[in-house]
Protein backbone atom coordinates (compact mmCIF):
# COMPACT_ATOMS: atom_id res chain seq x y z
CA UNK A 1 0.00 0.00 0.00
CA UNK A 2 1.20 3.42 -0.79
CA UNK A 3 2.19 5.38 2.22
CA UNK A 4 -0.35 8.42 3.46
CA UNK A 5 2.42 10.68 3.36
CA UNK A 6 3.36 10.19 -0.45
CA UNK A 7 3.39 13.16 -1.48
CA UNK A 8 2.39 13.02 -4.85
CA UNK A 9 -1.32 11.44 -4.63
CA UNK A 10 -3.00 14.76 -4.50
CA UNK A 11 -1.09 15.06 -7.90
CA UNK A 12 -2.26 12.62 -9.56
CA UNK A 13 -5.72 12.47 -12.19
CA UNK A 14 -8.43 11.20 -11.31
CA UNK A 15 -8.14 8.25 -13.34
CA UNK A 16 -5.18 7.39 -12.22
CA UNK A 17 -6.08 7.73 -8.55
CA UNK A 18 -9.21 5.85 -9.12
CA UNK A 19 -7.22 2.92 -10.56
CA UNK A 20 -5.15 2.75 -8.01
CA UNK A 21 -7.90 2.61 -5.54
CA UNK A 22 -9.49 -0.35 -7.47
CA UNK A 23 -6.11 -2.24 -7.96
CA UNK A 24 -5.44 -2.06 -3.80
CA UNK A 25 -2.14 0.29 -4.73
CA UNK A 26 -3.78 3.08 -2.62
CA UNK A 27 -6.75 3.65 -0.91
CA UNK A 28 -9.52 6.21 -0.21
CA UNK A 29 -8.55 7.00 3.09
CA UNK A 30 -4.91 7.60 2.13
CA UNK A 31 -6.32 9.75 -1.14
CA UNK A 32 -8.25 11.54 1.22
CA UNK A 33 -5.27 12.13 4.01
CA UNK A 34 -3.24 13.39 1.06
CA UNK A 35 -5.84 16.20 -0.51
CA UNK A 36 -6.82 17.39 3.27
CA UNK A 37 -2.73 17.85 3.96
CA UNK A 38 -2.77 19.78 0.42
CA UNK A 39 -6.05 21.79 1.84
CA UNK A 40 -4.35 22.57 5.14
CA UNK A 41 -1.16 24.18 3.22
CA UNK A 42 -2.78 25.81 0.81
CA UNK A 43 -6.54 26.84 1.53
CA UNK A 44 -5.46 29.78 3.64
CA UNK A 45 -3.76 31.39 0.76
CA UNK A 46 -6.17 30.82 -1.86
CA UNK A 47 -9.42 30.47 -0.14
CA UNK A 48 -11.00 28.15 -2.07
CA UNK A 49 -13.63 26.44 0.47
CA UNK A 50 -16.56 27.63 2.19
CA UNK A 51 -17.22 24.43 4.05
CA UNK A 52 -15.17 21.75 4.71
CA UNK A 53 -15.02 19.07 7.40
CA UNK A 54 -11.83 16.71 7.57
CA UNK A 55 -13.86 14.46 9.99
CA UNK A 56 -16.53 13.86 7.61
CA UNK A 57 -14.16 13.20 4.76
CA UNK A 58 -12.65 10.94 6.79
CA UNK A 59 -15.80 8.96 7.46
CA UNK A 60 -16.44 8.92 4.06
CA UNK A 61 -13.16 7.58 2.92
CA UNK A 62 -13.18 4.49 5.10
CA UNK A 63 -16.63 3.86 4.29
CA UNK A 64 -15.81 3.29 0.70
CA UNK A 65 -12.82 1.27 1.66
CA UNK A 66 -15.02 -0.78 4.03
CA UNK A 67 -17.24 -1.21 0.81
CA UNK A 68 -14.43 -2.57 -1.42
CA UNK A 69 -13.56 -4.72 1.45
CA UNK A 70 -16.68 -6.40 1.16
CA UNK A 71 -15.84 -7.40 -2.08
CA UNK A 72 -18.95 -5.62 -3.28
CA UNK A 73 -19.08 -3.91 -6.88
CA UNK A 74 -17.43 -0.47 -7.17
CA UNK A 75 -19.12 2.79 -7.99
CA UNK A 76 -17.86 4.87 -11.15
CA UNK A 77 -16.19 7.45 -9.20
CA UNK A 78 -15.19 4.55 -6.05
CA UNK A 79 -13.15 6.50 -3.47
CA UNK A 80 -12.59 9.93 -5.48
CA UNK A 81 -12.87 12.94 -3.49
CA UNK A 82 -15.33 15.66 -5.44
CA UNK A 83 -15.19 19.36 -4.22
CA UNK A 84 -18.65 21.05 -5.27
CA UNK A 85 -19.71 24.40 -5.69
CA UNK A 86 -21.81 26.21 -2.97
CA UNK A 87 -24.91 26.90 -4.65
CA UNK A 88 -25.66 23.10 -5.33
CA UNK A 89 -27.27 21.91 -1.48
CA UNK A 90 -25.66 18.26 0.29
CA UNK A 91 -27.57 17.16 2.84
CA UNK A 92 -25.85 18.03 6.26
CA UNK A 93 -23.64 20.63 4.72
CA UNK A 94 -23.57 23.91 4.80
CA UNK A 95 -24.64 25.77 1.69
CA UNK A 96 -25.22 29.28 1.75
CA UNK A 97 -25.52 30.49 -1.53
CA UNK A 98 -22.65 33.08 -1.25
CA UNK A 99 -25.04 35.49 1.14
CA UNK A 100 -25.24 36.43 4.22
CA UNK A 101 -28.56 36.33 3.46
CA UNK A 102 -28.30 31.96 3.57
CA UNK A 103 -26.08 32.53 6.55
CA UNK A 104 -26.43 29.11 8.78
CA UNK A 105 -28.77 27.28 6.14
CA UNK A 106 -27.93 23.21 6.16
CA UNK A 107 -30.15 21.64 3.58
CA UNK A 108 -32.10 18.07 4.32
CA UNK A 109 -31.47 16.72 0.91
CA UNK A 110 -28.75 16.23 -1.78
CA UNK A 111 -28.84 18.14 -4.82
CA UNK A 112 -28.88 15.65 -7.83
CA UNK A 113 -25.54 16.19 -8.63
CA UNK A 114 -24.65 15.30 -5.47
CA UNK A 115 -26.82 12.25 -4.66
CA UNK A 116 -25.12 10.94 -8.90
CA UNK A 117 -21.76 11.53 -6.82
CA UNK A 118 -22.70 9.65 -3.66
CA UNK A 119 -24.33 6.78 -6.01
CA UNK A 120 -20.60 6.69 -7.98
CA UNK A 121 -18.79 6.19 -4.81
CA UNK A 122 -17.45 9.56 -4.91
CA UNK A 123 -16.32 11.96 -1.26
CA UNK A 124 -18.09 14.76 -0.97
CA UNK A 125 -14.37 16.99 -0.26
CA UNK A 126 -15.97 20.23 0.63
CA UNK A 127 -18.50 23.13 -0.43
CA UNK A 128 -16.42 25.61 -3.29
CA UNK A 129 -16.95 29.14 -2.66
CA UNK A 130 -19.01 31.06 -5.20
CA UNK A 131 -19.77 34.66 -6.05
CA UNK A 132 -22.21 36.40 -4.64
CA UNK A 133 -26.09 34.28 -5.32
CA UNK A 134 -23.64 32.00 -8.13
CA UNK A 135 -23.51 36.22 -9.93
CA UNK A 136 -20.62 38.44 -10.31
CA UNK A 137 -19.56 39.89 -6.92
CA UNK A 138 -16.29 38.19 -5.99
CA UNK A 139 -16.11 36.46 -2.18
CA UNK A 140 -12.29 36.16 -1.85
CA UNK A 141 -11.08 33.55 -3.65
CA UNK A 142 -7.71 33.44 -5.00
CA UNK A 143 -6.19 32.29 -8.17
CA UNK A 144 -2.85 29.87 -7.30
CA UNK A 145 -1.14 30.68 -10.50
CA UNK A 146 -0.65 34.02 -8.59
CA UNK A 147 -2.89 34.94 -5.83
CA UNK A 148 -3.12 38.72 -6.49
CA UNK A 149 -4.96 37.85 -9.47
CA UNK A 150 -9.17 37.11 -9.59
CA UNK A 151 -9.51 32.84 -10.45
CA UNK A 152 -12.36 33.73 -12.24
CA UNK A 153 -16.31 33.35 -11.14
CA UNK A 154 -18.86 32.22 -10.34
CA UNK A 155 -17.06 28.97 -9.46
CA UNK A 156 -14.66 30.70 -7.75
CA UNK A 157 -13.76 27.99 -5.40
CA UNK A 158 -13.85 24.58 -7.73
CA UNK A 159 -11.57 26.24 -10.36
CA UNK A 160 -9.06 27.27 -7.46
CA UNK A 161 -9.46 23.85 -5.75
CA UNK A 162 -8.53 21.57 -8.38
CA UNK A 163 -5.83 24.16 -9.89
CA UNK A 164 -3.99 24.18 -6.50
CA UNK A 165 -3.95 20.18 -6.19
CA UNK A 166 -6.84 20.50 -3.36
CA UNK A 167 -9.36 18.61 -5.47
CA UNK A 168 -8.84 16.23 -8.40
CA UNK A 169 -12.00 17.18 -9.59
CA UNK A 170 -14.95 19.71 -8.83
CA UNK A 171 -18.58 21.45 -9.92
CA UNK A 172 -19.12 24.23 -10.62
CA UNK A 173 -22.57 26.01 -12.74
CA UNK A 174 -22.36 28.13 -15.84
CA UNK A 175 -25.27 30.64 -17.06
CA UNK A 176 -22.58 32.77 -18.67
CA UNK A 177 -18.95 31.81 -18.18
CA UNK A 178 -18.79 30.70 -14.89
CA UNK A 179 -17.03 27.47 -15.57
CA UNK A 180 -15.04 28.13 -19.33
CA UNK A 181 -13.64 31.24 -17.93
CA UNK A 182 -12.33 30.18 -14.21
CA UNK A 183 -10.99 27.00 -16.08
CA UNK A 184 -8.79 29.21 -18.55
CA UNK A 185 -7.57 32.21 -15.52
CA UNK A 186 -6.33 29.37 -13.36
CA UNK A 187 -5.05 26.94 -16.27
CA UNK A 188 -7.34 23.45 -15.85
CA UNK A 189 -9.72 21.96 -18.12
CA UNK A 190 -13.06 23.30 -17.97
CA UNK A 191 -16.27 21.59 -19.35
CA UNK A 192 -19.80 22.84 -19.78
CA UNK A 193 -21.83 19.81 -21.28
CA UNK A 194 -24.54 20.28 -23.50
CA UNK A 195 -27.33 22.38 -21.26
CA UNK A 196 -29.68 19.39 -19.80
CA UNK A 197 -27.03 16.73 -19.64
CA UNK A 198 -26.53 17.28 -16.22
CA UNK A 199 -29.60 17.68 -13.56
CA UNK A 200 -30.04 21.28 -11.29
CA UNK A 201 -32.47 19.84 -8.77
CA UNK A 202 -31.47 21.12 -5.73
CA UNK A 203 -28.96 23.82 -7.45
CA UNK A 204 -29.80 27.32 -6.49
CA UNK A 205 -31.47 28.46 -9.94
CA UNK A 206 -30.23 32.25 -11.84
CA UNK A 207 -31.97 31.66 -15.13
CA UNK A 208 -33.33 28.46 -16.08
CA UNK A 209 -33.13 28.45 -20.02
CA UNK A 210 -29.17 28.86 -19.24
CA UNK A 211 -28.26 27.21 -15.72
CA UNK A 212 -26.06 24.35 -16.74
CA UNK A 213 -23.97 22.15 -14.44
CA UNK A 214 -20.31 21.70 -15.56
CA UNK A 215 -17.52 20.34 -14.13
CA UNK A 216 -13.23 20.94 -13.40
CA UNK A 217 -10.47 18.39 -13.87
CA UNK A 218 -6.54 18.26 -14.68
CA UNK A 219 -6.96 16.98 -18.17
CA UNK A 220 -10.22 16.14 -20.57
CA UNK A 221 -10.47 12.47 -19.82
CA UNK A 222 -10.94 13.43 -16.14
CA UNK A 223 -13.29 15.92 -16.91
CA UNK A 224 -15.17 13.34 -19.51
CA UNK A 225 -15.19 10.66 -16.04
CA UNK A 226 -16.77 13.34 -14.01
CA UNK A 227 -20.04 13.99 -16.22
CA UNK A 228 -20.19 10.19 -17.17
CA UNK A 229 -21.22 9.83 -13.98
CA UNK A 230 -23.37 12.86 -13.49
CA UNK A 231 -25.79 12.67 -17.02
CA UNK A 232 -28.70 11.67 -15.90
CA UNK A 233 -32.51 12.35 -16.47
CA UNK A 234 -34.02 13.95 -14.11
CA UNK A 235 -38.19 14.57 -14.32
CA UNK A 236 -37.50 17.28 -11.42
CA UNK A 237 -35.63 19.24 -13.51
CA UNK A 238 -38.05 20.15 -16.39
CA UNK A 239 -34.99 21.00 -18.66
CA UNK A 240 -33.20 17.80 -18.24
CA UNK A 241 -32.62 15.43 -21.12
CA UNK A 242 -34.05 12.78 -21.32
CA UNK A 243 -31.21 11.25 -23.74
CA UNK A 244 -27.82 12.77 -22.08
CA UNK A 245 -24.83 12.13 -23.65
CA UNK A 246 -22.70 8.85 -22.00
CA UNK A 247 -19.61 7.61 -23.24
CA UNK A 248 -17.78 10.30 -22.71
CA UNK A 249 -14.65 8.79 -21.15
CA UNK A 250 -14.43 6.05 -23.93
CA UNK A 251 -14.47 9.15 -26.15
CA UNK A 252 -12.04 11.12 -24.58
CA UNK A 253 -9.27 8.25 -24.57
CA UNK A 254 -10.40 7.43 -28.35
CA UNK A 255 -7.10 8.11 -30.41
CA UNK A 256 -8.38 9.84 -33.40
CA UNK A 257 -6.57 8.46 -37.11
CA UNK A 258 -6.69 11.83 -38.79
CA UNK A 259 -6.81 15.57 -37.38
CA UNK A 260 -10.29 16.47 -36.19
CA UNK A 261 -11.62 19.77 -38.09
CA UNK A 262 -11.87 23.10 -36.84
CA UNK A 263 -13.52 26.27 -37.54
CA UNK A 264 -11.42 29.29 -36.20
CA UNK A 265 -14.25 31.70 -34.97
CA UNK A 266 -13.31 35.34 -33.49
CA UNK A 267 -17.05 36.01 -32.93
CA UNK A 268 -18.54 39.63 -32.05
CA UNK A 269 -16.08 39.77 -29.05
CA UNK A 270 -12.93 39.37 -30.95
CA UNK A 271 -11.82 42.96 -29.99
CA UNK A 272 -12.40 42.92 -26.67
CA UNK A 273 -9.50 40.09 -26.71
CA UNK A 274 -5.78 41.62 -26.16
CA UNK A 275 -3.06 41.87 -28.61
CA UNK A 276 -1.05 38.93 -26.92
CA UNK A 277 -4.31 36.56 -27.27
CA UNK A 278 -5.52 37.50 -30.53
CA UNK A 279 -1.97 37.22 -31.73
CA UNK A 280 -1.68 33.27 -30.06
CA UNK A 281 -4.70 32.36 -31.64
CA UNK A 282 -3.83 33.15 -34.88
CA UNK A 283 -0.78 31.45 -34.60
CA UNK A 284 -2.57 27.96 -33.57
CA UNK A 285 -4.93 28.73 -36.26
CA UNK A 286 -2.02 28.63 -38.47
CA UNK A 287 0.11 25.71 -37.26
CA UNK A 288 -3.18 23.96 -37.46
CA UNK A 289 -3.05 24.44 -41.32
CA UNK A 290 -5.26 22.34 -43.34
CA UNK A 291 -7.53 21.12 -39.77
CA UNK A 292 -8.49 24.74 -39.40
CA UNK A 293 -10.01 27.10 -41.40
CA UNK A 294 -11.92 30.41 -40.84
CA UNK A 295 -15.13 31.34 -40.48
CA UNK A 296 -16.99 34.91 -40.24
CA UNK A 297 -20.17 34.87 -38.21
CA UNK A 298 -22.76 37.04 -39.99
CA UNK A 299 -23.92 40.29 -38.44
CA UNK A 300 -26.87 39.37 -36.19
CA UNK A 301 -24.44 37.31 -34.04
CA UNK A 302 -24.06 40.83 -32.35
CA UNK A 303 -27.79 40.06 -31.13
CA UNK A 304 -26.16 37.63 -28.69
CA UNK A 305 -24.95 39.66 -26.17
CA UNK A 306 -28.18 41.81 -25.61
CA UNK A 307 -30.16 38.35 -25.76
CA UNK A 308 -28.55 36.62 -23.12
CA UNK A 309 -28.79 39.90 -20.91
CA UNK A 310 -32.66 39.98 -21.56
CA UNK A 311 -33.05 36.33 -20.41
CA UNK A 312 -29.96 36.67 -17.24
CA UNK A 313 -31.76 39.71 -16.11
CA UNK A 314 -34.90 38.74 -15.69
CA UNK A 315 -34.06 35.24 -14.55
CA UNK A 316 -31.77 37.12 -11.68
CA UNK A 317 -35.02 39.08 -10.68
CA UNK A 318 -36.80 36.43 -10.79
CA UNK A 319 -34.94 34.20 -8.25
CA UNK A 320 -33.12 36.65 -6.52
CA UNK A 321 -36.52 38.95 -5.62
CA UNK A 322 -37.11 37.43 -2.35
CA UNK A 323 -33.42 38.42 -1.25
CA UNK A 324 -33.71 41.92 -2.46
CA UNK A 325 -37.24 41.74 -0.46
CA UNK A 326 -35.73 40.65 2.52
CA UNK A 327 -32.49 41.88 2.85
CA UNK A 328 -31.51 44.43 0.41
CA UNK A 329 -28.69 46.39 2.78
CA UNK A 330 -27.11 42.86 3.03
CA UNK A 331 -26.27 42.42 -1.22
CA UNK A 332 -24.01 44.13 -3.03
CA UNK A 333 -24.46 46.59 -5.26
CA UNK A 334 -24.08 44.76 -8.77
CA UNK A 335 -26.34 42.09 -8.21
CA UNK A 336 -28.77 44.98 -6.59
CA UNK A 337 -28.52 46.84 -9.74
CA UNK A 338 -29.22 43.51 -11.75
CA UNK A 339 -32.52 42.74 -10.17
CA UNK A 340 -33.84 45.95 -10.42
CA UNK A 341 -32.48 46.02 -13.94
CA UNK A 342 -34.22 42.47 -14.77
CA UNK A 343 -37.52 43.55 -13.29
CA UNK A 344 -37.95 46.14 -15.96
CA UNK A 345 -37.53 43.24 -18.83
CA UNK A 346 -40.92 42.87 -20.41
CA UNK A 347 -41.90 39.72 -21.41
CA UNK A 348 -41.91 40.77 -25.11
CA UNK A 349 -38.20 41.29 -24.80
CA UNK A 350 -37.95 38.29 -23.18
CA UNK A 351 -39.60 36.36 -25.61
CA UNK A 352 -37.69 37.69 -28.09
CA UNK A 353 -34.49 36.60 -26.85
CA UNK A 354 -35.65 33.02 -27.04
CA UNK A 355 -36.46 33.31 -30.49
CA UNK A 356 -32.86 34.92 -31.17
CA UNK A 357 -31.18 32.10 -29.13
CA UNK A 358 -32.85 29.74 -31.78
CA UNK A 359 -31.97 31.53 -34.59
CA UNK A 360 -28.27 31.67 -33.89
CA UNK A 361 -28.10 27.77 -32.98
CA UNK A 362 -29.66 26.69 -35.93
CA UNK A 363 -26.91 29.11 -38.02
CA UNK A 364 -23.99 27.89 -36.00
CA UNK A 365 -25.42 24.14 -36.23
CA UNK A 366 -24.90 24.68 -39.73
CA UNK A 367 -20.91 25.78 -39.26
CA UNK A 368 -20.88 22.11 -37.12
CA UNK A 369 -22.20 19.94 -39.93
CA UNK A 370 -18.65 21.18 -41.28
CA UNK A 371 -16.01 20.68 -38.75
CA UNK A 372 -16.09 19.01 -35.11
CA UNK A 373 -15.50 21.61 -33.14
CA UNK A 374 -15.50 25.54 -33.06
CA UNK A 375 -11.91 27.36 -32.17
CA UNK A 376 -12.12 30.50 -29.86
CA UNK A 377 -11.13 31.85 -26.77
CA UNK A 378 -11.73 30.78 -23.27
CA UNK A 379 -11.41 34.61 -22.52
CA UNK A 380 -10.14 38.26 -23.52
CA UNK A 381 -6.73 36.94 -21.74
CA UNK A 382 -5.27 36.62 -18.24
CA UNK A 383 -6.94 36.46 -15.04
CA UNK A 384 -7.13 40.10 -14.26
CA UNK A 385 -4.92 41.86 -11.67
CA UNK A 386 -6.98 41.87 -8.22
CA UNK A 387 -9.86 40.54 -6.66
CA UNK A 388 -12.70 43.02 -7.34
CA UNK A 389 -13.58 41.36 -10.57
CA UNK A 390 -14.29 37.70 -11.91
CA UNK A 391 -12.93 38.65 -15.39
CA UNK A 392 -15.04 39.28 -18.59
CA UNK A 393 -17.34 36.71 -19.47
CA UNK A 394 -17.80 37.89 -23.54
CA UNK A 395 -16.12 34.82 -25.21
CA UNK A 396 -18.53 32.58 -23.41
CA UNK A 397 -21.72 34.24 -23.68
CA UNK A 398 -22.50 32.84 -26.92
CA UNK A 399 -22.23 29.37 -26.39
CA UNK A 400 -23.93 29.69 -23.08
CA UNK A 401 -27.00 31.50 -25.04
CA UNK A 402 -27.25 28.37 -27.48
CA UNK A 403 -26.76 25.99 -24.72
CA UNK A 404 -23.89 24.17 -26.59
CA UNK A 405 -21.04 22.12 -25.46
CA UNK A 406 -17.36 23.78 -24.80
CA UNK A 407 -14.35 22.98 -23.21
CA UNK A 408 -11.29 25.21 -21.70
CA UNK A 409 -8.16 23.46 -22.79
CA UNK A 410 -4.67 24.98 -20.15
CA UNK A 411 -2.66 25.20 -23.67
CA UNK A 412 -1.54 29.05 -24.25
CA UNK A 413 -0.32 31.91 -21.57
CA UNK A 414 -0.16 35.53 -21.89
CA UNK A 415 2.37 38.05 -21.66
CA UNK A 416 3.09 37.34 -17.74
CA UNK A 417 3.15 33.32 -17.71
CA UNK A 418 -0.44 33.54 -16.53
CA UNK A 419 -2.79 30.25 -18.43
CA UNK A 420 -4.85 31.60 -21.43
CA UNK A 421 -7.59 28.87 -22.46
CA UNK A 422 -8.36 27.67 -25.89
CA UNK A 423 -11.96 27.07 -26.13
CA UNK A 424 -14.01 24.35 -27.92
CA UNK A 425 -17.46 24.61 -28.81
CA UNK A 426 -19.63 21.39 -30.48
CA UNK A 427 -23.24 21.09 -31.41
CA UNK A 428 -25.81 20.02 -28.89
CA UNK A 429 -25.78 16.50 -27.70
CA UNK A 430 -22.25 15.98 -29.57
CA UNK A 431 -20.00 16.04 -26.84
CA UNK A 432 -18.05 12.91 -27.45
CA UNK A 433 -17.47 14.46 -30.47
CA UNK A 434 -16.33 17.09 -29.23
CA UNK A 435 -14.16 15.96 -26.48
CA UNK A 436 -12.28 13.47 -29.26
CA UNK A 437 -11.25 16.51 -30.82
CA UNK A 438 -10.31 18.69 -27.24
CA UNK A 439 -8.32 15.10 -26.45
CA UNK A 440 -6.47 15.18 -30.09
CA UNK A 441 -5.81 19.20 -29.60
CA UNK A 442 -4.22 18.57 -26.35
CA UNK A 443 -1.52 15.95 -27.42
CA UNK A 444 -1.07 18.04 -30.83
CA UNK A 445 -0.42 21.55 -28.96
CA UNK A 446 1.41 19.67 -26.17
Amino acid sequence: MTDSATPDLADRSALALRSAIADGATSAAEVAEALLARIALHEPEFGAFAFIDPARVRTEARAQDQWQRGKRPLGWLHGLPVAVKDIIDAAGMPTENGTPLDAGRVPARDAAVVARLREAGAIVLGKTVTTELGAMHPRGTRNPRNPAHTPGGSSSGSAAAVAAGMAPLAVGTQTNGSVIRPASFCGIVGFKPTFGTIARTGILPQATPLDTVGVFARSVADAALLVDALAAHDPADPDSSNHPPHGLLDAALSPLATAPSFAFVRTTSWPVANETTRRAFEALAARLGDACREETLPPDFADAIPAHTAIAFAGIARHYGSYYDRGRDQLSDPIRRTIEAGRDVLAVAYLAALDVREALYAELADVLERYDAILTPAAPGEAPAGLGSTGNPAFNTLWSLCGMPAVSLPLLSGPTGLPVGVQLVGRRGDDARLLRAASWLMRFVK
